[in-house]
């Protein structure tokens, strides 16, 4: 697990065997900290950075200052992994249908919440992000 400070933390649907897969292989591959949503330390800071805990894909990246939600996660994950462009387009324009779809195969009850923007990280959740980070070493249970 990446003790940076500033390393990106992803949150990410942990009930979903393709969104586990996908969040352990960015890990490997961009050093980012894969967080699943359900893990105790999510909801605060959800909380401290929205007021509310959406149901999205959430990259977190102290180093920018910056929280990419929903669509702009998807769309930076894939500028991230070196897919911008086409791929990172079309991530970015079918994030909800692909989220529906993935729920709805992983029998999953809950839809996508309407976050897509890129935030600035608030200080409250700033000071909850260490937190994140000993989450990511529990392993999806897709992959136990």
């Amino acid at each position: 697990m990446d003790t940076d400070p500033d390393a990106p933390v992803l949150i990410f649907d942990g009930d979903c065997p393709y969104c586990s897969v996908a969040a352990v292989a960015l890990r490997r591959l961009e050093g980012v900290v894969a967080v699943p949503w359900e893990a105790d330390p999510v909801g605060p800071f959800l909380d401290a950075q929205f007021g509310s805990r959406p149901f999205a894909m959430v990259l977190v990246d102290p180093g920018e200052n910056r929280v990419y939600a929903g669509r702009s996660a998807a769309q930076e994950l894939a500028d991230r992994a070196g897919t911008p462009g086409i791929v990172g387009g079309l991530v970015r324009d079918n994030y909800d249908r692909i989220a529906s779809v993935v729920g709805t195969l992983s029998g999953r009850e809950r839809g996508p919440a309407d976050v897509h923007e890129t935030y600035r990280l608030r200080d409250e959740a700033r000071d909850l992000v260490a937190d994140l980070r000993p989450a990511a070493s529990e392993r999806p249970d897709a992959l136990s």
